[in-house]
């Protein structure tokens, strides 16, 4: 009633909101505005379901949840600013955005065919936990028919008469792979375990590139919102008011702050003021320093009481207490004399007003929590919990007075108070809003693993709410929750990740702002621009031709042609030894190419021979060690980076070559990985591992604020996520037999110790949640991570990002400018051999040149290149259609999306046994009128190119262009496939006759003739090469050298094993009989029980690995309960891997932009 009166006065005074809605006319105007909207989707429904007795109250109540949206426009704030922003930069970016979501588009089909192929006869990817007849079904015992249709009567889930198809493959069809698929493209994998070995290949190509190229839309989006922000933050400097209340702000933080004043030393008072804020003298500093000392130790000792060590006996324990109690009366002395001497700064005179003003400042309340919780304790308890010894470790923020790094929260929300307030609410809502959908969708879902997290709208927020972030740990949904929650990855979680991206960008904005040490990044100083010029090996330069010079030139690629190819064949001797070094990790393929990897090797060997014998001859080494005897200079190049390098590579080979059973050739396949580390040896050529150090002293102290932030968030997380979990024995998890826990296992068993916590509060911090099943406190810590921590956390990664790329950039500057061979940059040399024939017919005005068969078949050219590509303006420039020309290009397109739909239709199984595969069927008859169609179009493009300028006047060079390559592609596999069906090498409905019909889908492409994208990836390449050069190659090397460790640490991992259900988990010990975890590996398994019956689920050779690495990289974790060493690595690439890793991407979709129109910067 109330929300009725509500609208009706609402739409009485409409009027006076706006002159559009006065009288009767304007009063229907107003009826269909957004919040008219709202308000009707609130209140009709109950009189509907009131006046249709029939009806269910209940089916409609998700539509009052419009209601919530009446909160964005409240009187004397605009909520919906936010959605005006999204607005502002889709208007901005709409050119350039209509291209990038057909790149998107395009993308996901492509990727969604591949995955169909590659699952669509997976039993593992079977589903039956939609169906409530069956309960724990072996899918491995279920079996597909011809049409793809799924029959697991053999596991006990046989058909009946109303649920003709209880179990389904995920991957059936294009149109039901093309969920999963679009979870893959944001980045998450929530099948990660159940690919089959072609799956996980597409998996990994979609890891490596897809998702970079997926991307493109959302980067767009991203870089026009930090525009749209920045002109803001630029209008918002202009106004003289801002600047002044700024200014004021900053200097009162700076009164306020004890460590700005120094009291006078006549008082006992002030001495000891110096001694507890000021810290001037040595006394005070030593004092400061023993502090921090015990901050340290307080810490460490609470880290090791949760550990379950050895040496932490009873004694060592006790021990921890009386050193926590020393040092709580240290800290409570010191917040006491702080407390006491705050009064001789004047800003705190005041006795009794003035220390609690101190008292209520940040640290000071830090300082309080760190040590009060134990007092309390003593004088309630008899034990101290958990929580009071927990609460030691907000004493890192004392760290906070040499950084300053979480005062800048404060700089971040002050300067953007206004936009963080409505983005922040319009975020709140979204969540409230689909999290209320989410719950009505699934609360009846068949699936209970899934309905649980869906029972109430409280439940779903916490789901709904990593869905906003970015998440998606679940996958089985309804048709609407998978509808809902593809809406949440293309468009909310855009929108919800606005606050999130003004906190982590004001907050490197303000803390490189205040980062007056650093030199301009742009140019690098006169030492390291000397030590790039040596760097560069064309750029060598000698008057000698001694055989050492001779040596360190051929090795080099320096001084004739055969060193040019030697240095060639280096790289593709790198490349094909790390392909088989991968390859040989598979089993059975072990020995396969040992016949090339023996050459590679010895070819490698004579590389080193002549780089250690050509070593005098390195300017680098010389200019290091100017007075040294070629030979002292040769023992300096034994001992550098890069000769360890290539002796890491060659040596094992021949130790366990010569020395058969020794501990060399006994552990051959872990020495085999060191293979690997021949990608390195690359960085001599592009230089990218040793850019390192010229990162971190380009962002020293932004580095440290940005690190010490991180990781006391790092730190204090783990310690609420511990104390949340260690206790959980609810929720259920898979068994970790590495963790000690080999059947019904809980969250406990993860969360044992406060180290075993700081491993999955790493990865939450980087913005993934592979694990959900946490208690309502663990939630709450986890929500807090995604609202503040995450952003601020990221900042860290993002300087290392950033930095490199400066790096890269400004020394691929300086080497170019400096090569000899390039002393004068023409401006065309980003362009290719066909832009510069272009660009030379259009300055030329050069026109088409006539036929060699007559004027008769010159004038049929004109006239279809006019049909097919329009008339061009031979002075604008301008293309003209006739109306015949837009029916044709009309009537093609319409063509190019039928033949899409009729791909996608066609492998959906019950379509497909509906048209049937007898010859002649509607699918048939349509693929070839489409062939006729696009067949005849390819020949008249082959017929016309002669008069068309942009084949540059040539039929050879349209065929090699990618129209002409996507026009052959759009016919050429039909004609192959019925060559084969002729000659009897496949039939109909096979599965080579499937992927030959899915190749129709890639006819989408021939959309690229009416908007450009695909075409100009080779420009955004070159746009990106400096860049792409060094970070690609650093991309590569740390995903190939961690899956090698991952490999290496985990591939025994009982964690990751299963066996024959009648292998026992654990072996009897008085029968001696060994179980499924008592093994060393799989290989020892299978030896005792026989071949098959154990199996390693996850990194199981080295493809494997590479393929959750790379899962990994795009910052998606989908196995998480690593051993000690995988647990390093995977820290490892949550502070540092993931960013660099992702450096290529940026570069890629920065180009993209500036390529196709995003920026205005050559």
């Amino acid at each position: 009633f109330i929300f009725t009166m509500d609208y009706l006065l609402r739409l009485y005074v409409a009027d006076l909101e706006d002159d559009r809605y006065s009288g009767i006319i304007g009063r229907l105007r107003y009826l269909p505005s957004f919040y008219s909207l709202v308000d009707l989707a609130a209140v009709v429904p109950f009189y509907v379901d009131v006046a249709l007795v029939n009806t269910n109250l209940a089916s409609s109540q998700f539509l009052r949840m419009f209601r919530i949206f009446r909160m964005m426009k409240v009187e004397g704030r605009a909520y919906s600013t936010a959605l005006m922003l999204f607005d502002d930069v889709f208007y901005q970016q709409r050119a350039i955005l209509a291209t990038a979501l057909f790149v998107g588009i395009t993308t996901w089909i492509a990727v969604s065919s591949l995955y169909y192929l590659a699952e669509r006869r997976n039993t593992d990817m079977i589903y039956c936990g939609g169906s409530a007849l069956c309960d724990a079904v072996d899918t491995s015992l279920c079996t597909f028919n011809s049409w793809g249709i799924v029959d697991c009567t053999a596991a006990g889930c046989p058909p009946t008469v109303n649920v003709q198809e209880p179990c389904y493959n995920m991957y059936r069809s294009i149109l039901s792979a093309s969920y999963y698929s679009l979870l893959n493209l944001f980045g998450e994998f929530p099948l990660i375990g159940q690919h089959s070995p072609f799956g996980k290949l597409v998996g990994t190509i979609v890891a490596v590139i897809a998702v970079a190229v997926f991307s493109l839309p959302a980067g767009i989006i991203a870089n026009g919102f930090e525009q749209l922000l920045e002109q803001r933050r630029c209008t918002d400097k202009d106004s003289e008011t801002s600047n002044q209340l700024e200014q004021e702000a900053l200097v009162q933080e700076k009164d306020l702050d004890p460590q700005m004043y120094t009291a006078s030393r006549d008082t006992l008072r002030g001495h000891f003021y110096n001694i507890f804020h000021v810290s001037t003298s040595n006394a005070a500093k030593l004092y400061c320093n023993l502090l921090n000392l015990l901050v340290l130790g307080t810490s460490l000792t609470f880290i090791l009481s949760t550990s379950n060590f050895t040496f932490l006996t009873t004694n060592v324990l006790r021990g921890f207490d009386v050193f926590e109690a020393l040092s709580i009366i240290v800290f409570t002395l010191d917040y006491l004399g702080k407390i006491y001497c705050i009064t001789e700064n004047p800003y705190y005179s005041t006795s009794i007003h003035g220390r609690l003003m101190y008292a209520k400042r940040f640290l000071s309340v830090v300082d309080l929590l760190s040590f009060a919780p134990f007092w309390i304790a003593i004088c309630f308890s008899a034990q101290k919990s958990s929580f009071v010894k927990f609460m030691r470790l907000l004493r890192w923020f004392r760290f906070e007075r040499y950084t300053k790094a979480f005062t800048t929260f404060d700089d971040v929300v002050r300067l953007n108070y206004d936009l963080f307030v409505v983005t922040g609410f319009a975020a709140f809502i979204l969540w409230i809003f689909f999290s209320a959908i989410m719950y009505l969708a699934e609360r009846g879902n068949p699936d209970d693993d899934t309905a649980i997290y869906y029972s109430t709208v409280p439940q779903a927020m916490w789901v709904t709410l990593l869905n906003l972030s970015g998440e998606s740990p679940l996958c089985n949904y309804t048709i609407l929750g998978k509808f809902t929650t593809g809406i949440l990855g293309l468009f909310a979680s855009g929108l919800f990740g606005i606050p999130i991206g003004i906190i982590g960008s004001g907050f490197e904005e303000i803390v490189i702002d205040k980062e007056s040490e650093s030199r301009d990044v742009e140019v690098l100083d006169e030492q390291e621009m000397k030590s790039l010029i040596v760097q560069a090996p064309p750029s060598f330069q000698s008057t000698t031709s001694s055989s050492q010079t001779i040596a360190y030139q051929f090795v080099n690629g320096v001084g004739s042609h055969a060193a040019v190819h030697f240095e060639t064949l280096i790289y593709f001797l790198i490349i094909l030894t790390v392909g088989i070094g991968v390859l040989q990790t598979v089993q059975g393929y072990e020995d396969t190419l040992y016949v090339f990897e023996w050459a590679a090797v010895f070819i490698f060997t004579v590389e080193y021979m002549l780089r250690f014998y050509g070593a005098p001859e390195d300017p680098e080494l010389k200019s290091n060690h100017p007075f040294a005897s070629p030979w002292k200079i040769r023992l300096f190049f034994l001992f550098s980076f890069y000769s360890i390098v290539d002796l890491l590579a060659i040596l094992p080979m021949y130790l366990a070559y010569f020395m058969p059973g020794s501990w060399v050739d006994k552990h051959d396949e872990y020495l085999r990985m060191l293979r690997l580390i021949r990608l390195v040896k690359l960085d001599k050529y592009y230089p990218s591992i040793t850019l390192i150090d010229d990162v971190l002293r380009l962002k020293r102290r932004p580095l440290i604020v940005t690190g010490y932030a991180a990781g006391t968030l790092w730190i204090v997380f783990s310690g609420l996520l511990y104390l949340a979990e260690y206790k959980d024995t609810i929720n259920d998890i898979d068994n970790v037999p590495i963790y000690g826990c080999d059947s019904d296992c809980t969250m406990s068993d993860r969360f044992k110790s406060y180290l075993d916590s700081m491993v999955y509060t790493c990865i939450h911090l980087t913005g993934d949640y592979p694990i959900i099943t946490y208690t309502l406190s663990a939630r709450a810590a986890c929500f807090f991570m995604v609202i503040a921590a995450v952003g601020v956390v990221s900042v860290f990664s993002a300087l290392i990002a950033t930095g490199f790329t400066q790096i890269a950039q400004s020394k691929s500057k300086a080497k170019r400018s400096n090569e000899s061979l390039l002393a004068s940059i023409d401006s065309c040399d980003d362009e290719d051999w066909y832009e510069q024939q272009l660009r030379l017919l259009k300055s030329n005005n050069t026109g088409p040149p006539p036929s060699r068969f007559g004027p008769v078949v010159d004038y049929w050219q004109i006239q279809v290149n006019e049909l097919l590509n329009g008339k061009e303006d031979a002075g604008t420039g301008a293309v003209t259609w006739t109306s015949f020309s837009c029916s044709i290009r009309m009537f093609r397109l319409l063509v190019i999306i039928a033949n899409v739909v009729a791909v996608v239709l066609e492998t959906i199984p019950e379509v497909d046994k509906k048209v049937g595969n007898q010859p002649g069927n509607l699918f048939d008859m349509f693929e070839e009128f489409s062939v006729f169609v696009f067949s005849t179009e390819y020949a008249m493009r082959l017929f016309s190119a002669r008069k068309n300028r942009n084949s540059l006047y040539s039929p050879l060079v349209y065929a090699t262009t990618f129209f002409g390559i996507v026009d052959l592609l759009s016919t050429a596999p039909w004609f192959i496939e019925q060559i084969l069906f002729k000659a009897n090498v496949i039939t109909n409905g096979s599965d080579v006759a499937n992927v030959f019909r899915l190749f129709r889908i890639f006819r989408i492409l021939q959309v690229e003739d009416f908007i450009v994208a695909f075409s100009k990836l080779d420009n955004v390449f070159r746009a990106s090469k400096d860049v792409l050069k060094a970070t690609g190659l650093m991309a590569i090397i740390i995903w190939v050298g961690c899956g090698a460790l991952f490999f290496i640490f985990e591939q025994n991992n009982p964690n990751w094993r299963e066996c024959d259900e009648s292998i026992p988990l654990r072996g009897n010990i008085s029968s001696s009989e060994l179980g499924c975890y008592d093994f060393e590996s799989i290989a020892a398994c299978n030896n005792y029980y026989g071949e098959g019956m154990c199996r390693q689920t996850a990194f199981a050779n080295m493809p494997d690995a590479l393929f959750y690495t790379a899962v990994f990289l795009g910052g998606e974790w989908g196995v998480v309960d690593f051993t000690f060493m995988g647990r390093l690595v995977c820290v490892f690439l949550c502070v540092a891997g993931i960013a660099l890793y992702a450096i290529p991407v940026g570069s890629f979709i920065d180009s993209f932009g500036a390529v196709i129109g995003l920026s205005d910067e050559d």
